[in-house]
């Protein structure tokens, strides 16, 4: 994309010609950063003090693009205000970030800056995610539910999302506070998978203080790298022993969590984060394998 800096945004000229692109120029025209498709703009810096950006006037490829984004913000099934919910997830976690609320305005301005870009309710104006506290939600892609009145943002944080600090604006569990747990405000809402990787966290944590009565198994795993090796070697040997040996689908399941599990306690050694290796899976899929295995640095 081509990117018009903030110092140059009050200058920003539009040519709207043939390419209507009207939500897209309105929402350019109130952004302090703005980012538009190489393919569908020209950029022309005659100073420091001022920038051009031109739509191009015959393109086929952007006229048709424009009618697909038009046809998608018509068929969605916007409240008696012009808006629906819009809920930013994380792809790696799956963690919900934050929840605000889209106008037509500002979903085409999400999939054209891929930004997460909402409309304030109470200033009745767009705003980006991250425009002031530069924690950006980098969209990877837009969801819409069967119903096609609600909207998922699925992508990457730069940073914590929350006005508070915190990774997301859900940390409060509503069961805590009925059991008056003093926890209840400063819990993360996470899958399975994290909250795993959250309890190892905190056994790492705990290895460091003097010993009180037997020790956990994390524990010891975490002390004694042998021991956390072997068994590594011991549970992906029963996980494949399930395959050849033709065992029941439930044992396979069994094993590949022992596997995981142990893994996991590796990667709290390591400080590696799940959310790390998930990104690189990621990052994969575009790829062949075996060319990405013959390309990884030795």
């Amino acid at each position: 994309p081509c990117l018009i800096p903030p110092q140059h945004s009050s200058t920003i000229d539009f040519a709207l010609m043939a390419v209507s692109y009207n939500a897209l120029a309105q929402s350019l025209q109130a952004r302090s950063n703005c980012f538009v498709p190489k393919d569908l703009c020209i950029k022309q810096r005659r100073s420091r003090s001022s920038s051009v950006v031109v739509f191009a006037a015959s393109n086929d490829n952007n006229i048709a693009l424009q009618a697909k984004v038009d046809k998608l913000l018509d068929g969605i099934k916007w409240d008696d205000k012009g808006l629906a919910v819009a809920i930013a997830q994380n792809v790696d976690t799956g963690a919900v970030l934050m929840q605000g609320f889209a106008n037509r305005e500002a979903l085409s301005t999400t999939i054209t800056s891929r930004k997460a870009t909402f409309f304030s309710r109470s200033r009745s104006s767009l705003w980006t995610k991250g425009e002031t506290s530069n924690n950006f939600i980098n969209v990877l892609d837009v969801y819409l539910d069967c119903d096609r009145d609600s909207i998922i943002y699925l992508g990457t944080p730069d940073g914590p999302t929350c006005h508070t600090g915190a990774e997301t604006c859900y940390y409060t569990s509503v069961f805590d506070q009925l059991n008056s747990d003093e926890a209840a405000g400063n819990k993360l809402a996470s899958t399975t998978l994290y909250s795993l990787e959250s309890i190892i966290s905190k056994r790492k944590e705990e290895s460091s203080a003097p010993q009180q009565g037997k020790p956990s198994w994390t524990r010891r795993l975490l002390t004694d790298d042998a021991l956390l090796c072997s068994k590594i070697r011991e549970e992906a040997d029963e996980l494949c022993r399930t395959l050849e040996d033709t065992e029941d689908a439930s044992r396979t399941a069994s094993e590949m969590a022992d596997v995981l599990y142990h893994s996991m306690v590796l990667l709290s050694k390591r400080d590696v984060k799940v959310e790390d290796v998930l990104e690189v899976l990621r990052k994969r899929f575009s790829q062949s394998g075996i060319d990405e295995k013959q390309n990884r640095t030795k």
